[in-house]
């Protein structure tokens, strides 16, 4: 099982925001969001919470996909956001992250969110997770199925 096929089976809340998840490597993910109507907060501005839930999806999914293979998940302990630029109505916005330190029981990734037109930067983010065993949850899923 890919950390993509675990998301699409359990994480309900991105697939409400309509957050696309490219899973390219361990530690190496992408998302995507086209801004629409319902992720706006005043007339064709979106909502500073969707940016941050989108931050948080593109840490997690960075920190998750760096130990996923080892049958580990991760938990957010803090994350810091900074916020650049607006989104606007049909803006795409392309999310990625990079590793910044692993530990036994810690990760901490870096994040940033950019206009696919523009190139311009929205956000920037850092993040802290919890690494722990993946049998503390009760997921009912195959690691070997094939992908």
């Amino acid at each position: 099982m890919t950390v993509k096929q675990l998301y699409e089976a359990f994480n309900f809340f991105d697939k409400n925001l309509d957050l696309e998840l490219n899973e390219k490597g361990a530690g190496d993910i992408e998302y995507r969001l086209t801004v629409a109507r319902k992720h706006l907060s005043s007339p064709g501005v979106g909502h500073g919470g969707v940016i941050a839930a989108m931050m948080d999806a593109v840490i997690g999914t960075t920190a998750l996909s760096q130990v996923f293979h080892e049958k580990k998940l991760v938990s957010t302990i803090e994350f810091k956001i900074n916020y650049f630029k607006p989104i606007l109505e049909d803006d795409v916005l392309i999310g990625t992250g990079e590793i910044e330190f692993q530990g036994k029981s810690i990760i901490a990734c870096s994040g940033k969110i950019i206009k696919l037109d523009s190139g311009e930067l929205v956000s920037k983010s850092l993040g802290t997770f919890n690494i722990y065993p993946m049998e503390k949850r009760s997921l009912k899923f195959d690691l070997e199925q094939p992908s």
